[in-house]
């Protein structure tokens, strides 16, 4: 049986024994009936949920703040900005707009990608500000509820009016992406998103995708949100070719629960357990280096058998994503033993990538990882994977490591989640 998989901008094609295969699970949102996606945001900013209008919150504010997500998410900013933008200056012609790109500990996004993002129109009319997670003036908001420093960057805070575009997907730790993420972690500051992520949050059985209730770094997130007195939010929903197919704008809590609730309508899927699971990071701008892979790791592990396999396509062209995260793997005597020593770092001492490493840790524990990628085969040995080049040759290999039996594929690994 001939698939396809996303990988960076195009696909990576292979074949399985169609007798092996037990399911596919794919996000239902690609069977949808198209519509203007201009006209989708529109629409949702005329009924906005739970709050007044963006026009009736932005008349008479002087300085407005719009966090706007950075590089590696596929966030249609071309789209949602410009409607953002049009209900701001009918009401408020005069009002300086300042785009806060929501960083969080990321590298810096680079002016090529912020074309990229915006296009050359945007950028000549919008006043840029990357949020640097280290060296931005932050205001102090207080405690979070797990002790956490809520310290936010300046020049949100002091904003009349701050709000965020986004887009919502399924989380492996913070339940969905969007609305309050906007926030913490993306203006935060990096020790407050370091104490957010820390061990004993990310072991919590409740900081998984798909859940919000009883996620303690969700409430962490809403509340840094509210802090910051985040007014309003334009969140939308992709399909796997990153259309906008829904849009929710509004109240920062309410339109992102309405727009969670949509998503796990369709991204929720029951686990098909299987020997061999075969996925990817959704293709570019998410499987950009391997920091991020374990988005999609994280599905699979959740529909593979104990002991069993999963091959993972992400192309990495930007590299591995974080040395720290590197780091952790290469110097460790087992995967073992890391998780063990990463379960006892005290929150206050959580360091960066820690969380990655954590999670990819508890996953290689029970699974074999084979990667599939444009990095050298010796970086993904050291991280404890088996390098593979092509798709035919992960399977071959996966086969070798266990005598493949059964096999489920999940094209878009970060855009489901398993509901057991």
């Amino acid at each position: 049986m001939h698939i396809q998989l996303p990988y960076g901008k195009g696909r990576l094609e292979g074949e399985i024994d169609d007798q092996k295969l037990q399911g596919y699970l794919q996000c239902p949102l690609n069977n949808h009936v198209y519509e203007s996606e201009a006209a989708i945001v529109e629409q949702s900013l005329k009924q906005p949920i739970g709050s007044k209008t963006l026009a009736e919150l932005a008349y008479g504010k002087r300085h407005i703040v719009i966090i706007a997500s950075d590089h590696t998410r596929p966030v249609p900013s071309k789209i949602i900005l410009p409607a953002m933008l049009s209900e701001i200056e009918k009401v408020s012609p005069q009002a300086q707009i300042s785009i806060l790109i929501a960083t969080g500990c990321h590298r810096s996004t680079t002016a090529k990608e912020l074309r990229a993002k915006f296009g050359d129109e945007l950028m000549q009319r919008l006043t840029i500000h990357i949020h640097d997670s280290e060296s931005d003036q932050m205001a102090d908001l207080g405690i979070l509820p797990s002790g956490a420093p809520c310290l936010i960057n300046q020049l949100a805070v002091e904003a009349d009016l701050l709000l965020a575009e986004g887009f919502i997907e399924p989380h492996f730790f913070a339940g969905y992406s969007g609305g309050r993420k906007s926030v913490l972690p993306g203006i935060a500051a990096k020790n407050c998103v370091l104490h957010n992520h820390c061990a004993a949050l990310i072991d919590s059985p409740f900081s998984r995708a798909g859940l919000l209730k009883g996620n303690p770094i969700h409430l962490d997130m809403k509340v840094a949100a509210r802090k910051a007195n985040l007014a309003f939010i334009v969140n939308v929903v992709l399909d796997e070719q990153q259309r906008i197919i829904a849009s929710f704008a509004g109240d920062a809590v309410m339109a992102h629960e309405r727009g969670c609730a949509y998503a796990a309508k369709r991204c929720g899927l029951p686990p098909i357990m299987s020997d061999l699971v075969i996925t990817s990071n959704n293709g570019y701008p998410l499987d950009q280096n391997l920091y991020q892979s374990v988005k999609g790791l994280s599905t699979a592990a959740e529909t593979c058998c104990k002991s069993g396999v999963i091959i993972m396509a992400c192309q990495c062209a930007d590299g591995i994503g974080g040395d720290a995260f590197f780091n952790m793997f290469a110097q460790c005597e087992t995967v073992q033993k890391l998780y063990d020593k990463i379960l006892s770092v005290p929150a206050a001492q959580t360091v960066s990538d820690q969380w990655q490493a954590q999670i990819l840790a508890r996953i290689l524990i029970d699974h074999q990882v084979i990667m599939i990628s444009d990095l050298d085969d010796e970086v993904i040995k050291k991280m404890h994977m088996i390098p593979a080049h092509t798709l035919n040759e992960a399977v071959q290999l996966a086969d070798k490591c266990r005598g493949i039996k059964s096999i489920t594929v999940i094209p878009e690994g970060v855009s489901v989640f398993i509901q057991k």
